[in-house]
């Protein structure tokens, strides 16, 4: 079938995310306030990416970026690839610290690309949007929040990725940590044991299907469901600040854990007022996001220009 590409520019926002929140490993994500908007435009030729905000002057500028990557993989589903591409990305979510910079980079990619085909939606549907994007990502944690805003649960069948959105209850108000160190997932993932103790996890399972109460009836119960077994102190070593931050925070009463494969920090309640926070980490208080991506038509605005996160608080 002849692919009819659209004319003009198309914008996608998608969110940041954090995953696993604690015993919910690979499964288990929540979208956060903080955005990168994205433009991109089909042209006669030739690939052209700017990034202002986090990643300008390191991301690359060209098909390696890893939206062009997730444009190309969204159009070879869709059926053509055009000859050229202008693609224009402000990211405020920082890179490589466990908010799913790489998830959103894809979630956008995919969507960018569906949203160039005139009838691309017909062709690639919601469900698979999530099966492509998990595809790329390699598991489906981060990419489903992103895509799907609010509190998601993901898994994975012979079909491929599937997730389904909750609300998530007054009372959760995300706190994120975030310090100057970088950190790569793979490395994080290399950390993890072949097999675990059955009883480590047996308790994180049972944790995570209590998360998944607190989370969205009781909120007073975040810090017993936030325990985990799994993953967080094989990876310790790594990120030996992360490690002692959730510790001090647990011991404060406060449900923090690793962000996705981390550095960042996440806490599901709000830190004590006296709490010592220290000078090595920038601390937001953001939102939930309860819509997920959001594609629209035209050039991105003055506002979604601006690099600085808006909405946040430090």
């Amino acid at each position: 079938m002849p692919t009819n590409f659209t004319a003009g520019p198309v914008r996608v926002r998608v969110p940041a995310t954090s995953a696993n929140l604690g015993p919910g490993f690979d499964a288990l994500g929540l979208a956060l306030g903080l955005y990168d908007d994205l433009a991109a435009e089909v042209t006669s030729g030739g690939v052209r990416v700017t990034v202002t905000g986090q990643g300008a002057g390191e991301l690359p500028d060209d098909d390696r970026h890893l939206v062009v990557r997730a444009m190309r993989a969204g159009f070879d589903v869709l059926g053509a690839q055009p000859e050229g591409l202008s693609v224009e990305c402000v990211n405020r979510i920082p890179q490589a610290r466990g908010l799913g910079s790489s998830s959103a980079a894809i979630v956008a990619g995919v969507l960018l690309a569906r949203a160039l085909v005139t009838d691309g939606e017909r062709r690639l549907d919601d469900g698979a949007v999530l099966r492509l994007a998990a595809e790329i990502e390699g598991h489906p944690d981060n990419v489903a929040p992103c895509l799907l805003g609010g509190f998601t649960l993901a898994w994975s069948e012979s079909t491929g990725a599937r997730a389904v959105s909750l609300p998530v209850a007054d009372g959760v108000r995300p706190t994120v940590f975030v310090p100057a160190e970088r950190g790569l997932t793979a490395t994080a993932r290399a950390a993890l044991p072949a097999t675990v103790p059955h009883g480590d996890a047996a308790l994180t399972a049972g944790r995570a299907a209590l998360l998944v109460h607190a989370l969205t009836a009781d909120p007073t119960l975040l810090l017993p469901a936030t325990v985990d077994r799994l993953h967080q102190d094989y990876r310790a070593p790594a990120m030996p600040g992360t490690s002692a931050l959730v510790s001090e925070l647990r011991a404060a009463g406060v449900a923090a854990v690793i962000s996705g494969a981390g550095p960042t920090v996440l806490a599901l309640s709000d830190p004590p007022a006296a709490f010592p926070m220290g000078t090595d980490w920038q601390i937001w208080q953001l939102p939930i996001d309860v819509s997920g991506a959001r594609v629209a038509r035209g050039r991105l605005g003055h506002a979604e220009r601006d690099p600085v996160a808006a909405g946040r608080k430090s």
